[in-house]
């Protein structure tokens, strides 16, 4: 996170920051990768990650606790493949980006890194993702390989509907079937409702992300959720939120979990509700704000599984 002397990169609304630990710590040259790579700013890492943290705390057997060195792998993946993905995003988007407040001062748009560069940093990341991966049994490779479809296609949807909120949901989520399947080596109801919760988690904090560029996006003829929504979006969200929880519960349910886990649950969604509430949709940085407190939601989530699990019989 940008500490809290850190400073705007450039003029207006962004949340590229300097004078934080890449300016302190990394060298020159370096710099510009780990923000392409998002390394300032992790909160994308964190809400890629916990649904496969829930999968693989939810999947073990009653009474046990997730294995350490699973969580370990699937953070190391969770960093670069998040990498990975905003590279492809901002590969793809340097005419537009260059064209909107938030995101001109990005490395590509900015001139700090070129395309070919970019390219090659891109297959750098997506080996170690493959290291990563191969260290899972067969199936979770296989189910591995085909979210790189989604991970590819997902800068495009932006261009063709109104929805690419739904589709980064499908991307982001992914971890919530390969976590369960690195465990138990197939699939089966709980990652699956995990997974469609998780879906309206993303639709409901990525919509509010979303509602920074509403103005930039009309501009360059991009589409979004928020555009989609207007007005009506803060009861969407509260209806997606709604929604998710509904579906998380089922999923604990259908692994047996601790009766007790139910108002970590029930926590997590009125933490989420409470969330989208107080949100200003027309504050660009309360809007950045609510859409980093998803995470705390998610963590809510993450220790009512361990404990629920942990306690189960």
């Amino acid at each position: 996170m940008p500490s809290e002397t850190s400073e705007p990169l450039g003029a207006g609304h962004t949340d590229i920051r300097r004078g934080n630990w890449v300016d302190r710590y990394l060298p020159p040259p370096a710099r510009p990768y780990a923000r392409l790579a998002r390394l300032d700013r992790p909160i994308g890492t964190w809400l890629l990650l916990l649904p496969s943290w829930w999968s693989i705390a939810l999947a073990v057997r009653p009474g046990q606790a997730p294995d350490l060195w699973l969580m370990v792998l699937f953070a190391i993946g969770a960093v670069v493949m998040r990498g990975a993905g905003c590279t492809i995003n901002d590969i793809l988007d340097r005419d537009f980006d260059a064209l909107v407040e938030r995101t001109r001062v990005r490395p590509i748009p900015s001139g700090a890194v070129s395309v070919p560069q970019a390219i090659a940093f891109l297959v750098a990341q997506c080996l170690v993702g493959l290291g990563v991966l191969v260290q899972m049994n067969g199936a979770t490779i296989a189910l591995g390989a085909a979210s790189l479809v989604l991970v590819a296609a997902y800068p495009l949807m932006k261009r063709i509907t109104w929805w690419p909120q739904a589709f980064l949901g499908l991307t982001f989520n992914w971890g919530a079937l390969l976590g369960w399947m690195a465990v138990r080596g197939e699939l089966a109801w709980p990652p699956v409702l995990l997974y469609a919760g998780g879906i309206l988690w993303t639709l409901g904090y990525d919509t509010i992300y979303a509602h920074q560029d509403r103005e930039d996006d009309v501009k360059v003829g991009v589409k979004s959720t928020a555009l989609r929504l207007g007005p009506a979006a803060k009861r969407w969200i509260l209806g997606f939120y709604a929604g998710a929880t509904a579906l998380w519960a089922v999923a604990v349910a259908a692994a047996g979990i601790h009766p007790l886990a139910y108002l970590g649950v029930g926590a997590t969604g009125a933490l989420l509700l409470r969330q989208a509430w107080q949100w200003r949709p027309d504050d660009p940085a309360d809007s950045l704000a609510a859409f980093k407190a998803a995470r705390v939601a998610g963590w809510v989530l993450l220790g009512s599984i361990i404990l629920g699990m942990a306690g189960a019989s």
